[in-house]
């Protein structure tokens, strides 16, 4: 299996050598230096020098250090990857530890293929460091997103499990950030690799605090040398938190939920975001202690059955659309599960779903834990990623 890696690569280098393809420009290019390995977290090579860290509230997986002359360490905590952003006229430290990836500021070509993270370079107007997409132009709800791949300024690039290698070379891609669906192609890592393309991936949906999601803005802010519009993005949404938390706790119960294909309940594992975001919002999640928090999942499929123990009395049900683009009314949501007729919610005409684009934009999740808490409210005017069906 190995041997036939190596060959598809030899042959494709081939391919765009024969069409004339180079590798990554220097002004985007990705370098690797060898080196001593360091012996602390902070002490990455002898030519830097510590200033300080990035002061996190909410977020545990990443880490971002900077260093005198301009130069920036991320560090993504899960798998134990780093980054060295090394200023657009800066000399790469010559001892610097050997698994250290360098990025040259600006960083450009990047291929994004973790849908989420389009919001937040939109809302820090970096779209510009984007060429290539993982998702076609229709499969955005982010219009600035759209628009750019419309005329022609990002190119899609393959999804995830098949990337279009001969466009991300011969176009100079410098980064590759992924989500963890990655892990089902860790051939598709390596194969980036060897073509000179490093893998960012992004852990921002294994945070346990639903601002913690918030808070990779924070990451991405100093990828991009934005760190002003990071800290007031996430100041911003901290401040709608800071509100709503502010507010009574309610005794109401939220179940949130999803019908599969194949007729089974996909529910949110007790220690997943959405259900803190129920807590936040002065509720309490229908499954208490569900799932095992240690293997990070954020859903887990059940009978409906089970689901009906679990759910029947629920206050409020909440249908995840982020699958199959949602449904229109009680009646479509009866026609997916005859069994939640007899549900308290759908018998108090207290049953919602969530608009398409709310798993698009991790950016407003202090605006979903306002529409939550305003839903068990009676506060149903004015809402941004929650409708009621009727």
């Amino acid at each position: 299996m190995r041997g036939r890696k190596k060959a598809f690569v030899l042959l494709l280098i081939g391919l765009l050598w024969l069409h004339g393809c180079g590798g990554p420009s220097l002004d985007s290019e990705v370098m690797t230096d060898m080196g001593e390995e360091s012996e602390s977290d902070l002490d990455i090579g002898e030519e830097l020098v510590y200033e300080r860290s990035i002061e996190l509230q909410y977020a545990e997986n990443f880490k971002v250090d900077y260093y005198e002359g301009g130069y920036t360490l991320l560090t993504i905590t899960m798998d134990g990857t780093q980054f060295l952003i090394v200023p657009e006229n800066g000399e790469v430290p010559q001892t610097l530890d050997k698994e250290i990836v360098v990025l040259r500021h600006p960083i450009k070509d990047i291929y994004l293929v973790a849908s989420s993270v389009m919001d937040i370079f939109s809302e820090l107007d970096g779209l510009d460091s984007i060429a290539f997409s993982g998702q076609k132009e229709d499969g955005w709800f982010i219009e600035a997103a759209r628009e750019a791949m419309h005329k022609g300024n990002i190119l899609y690039a393959g999804k995830y499990s098949k990337p279009d290698y001969e466009l991300l070379v011969s176009n100079h891609c410098a980064l590759a950030i992924e989500n963890m669906m990655i892990s089902h192609s860790p051939e598709v890592v390596e194969n980036l690799e060897n073509f000179g393309i490093p893998v960012m991936i992004d852990y921002s949906s294994y945070e346990s605090h639903p601002l913690g999601r918030v808070e990779w803005v924070k990451f991405y802010g100093a990828l991009l040398g934005k760190e002003e519009e990071a800290e007031r993005i996430f100041a911003d949404q901290a401040t709608i938190l800071e509100r709503v938390s502010a507010s009574e706790k309610t005794d109401k119960t939220v179940a949130f939920f999803f019908i599969t294909s194949n007729g089974l309940v996909q529910v949110r594992q007790s220690s997943d975001y959405v259900p803190k975001m129920i807590e936040l919002a002065g509720g309490s999640y229908a499954f208490q202690n569900l799932g095992d928090p240690e293997t990070k999942r954020s859903t887990m499929n059940m009978q409906v059955e089970e689901f009906y123990a679990g759910a029947k009395d629920a206050d409020y049900l909440i249908y995840n659309s982020s699958i199959d683009g949602g449904v229109s009314s009680v009646e479509e949501l009866l026609d997916k599960c005859e069994l939640l007729a007899d549900f308290k919610a759908v018998e108090n005409g207290n049953v919602w779903c969530t608009t398409n684009d709310m798993y698009q934009q991790p950016l407003a999740i202090g605006y979903f834990i306002q529409d939550i808490h305003a839903m068990m409210q009676g506060e149903n005017d004015d809402m941004h990623y929650l409708y009621h069906l009727d």
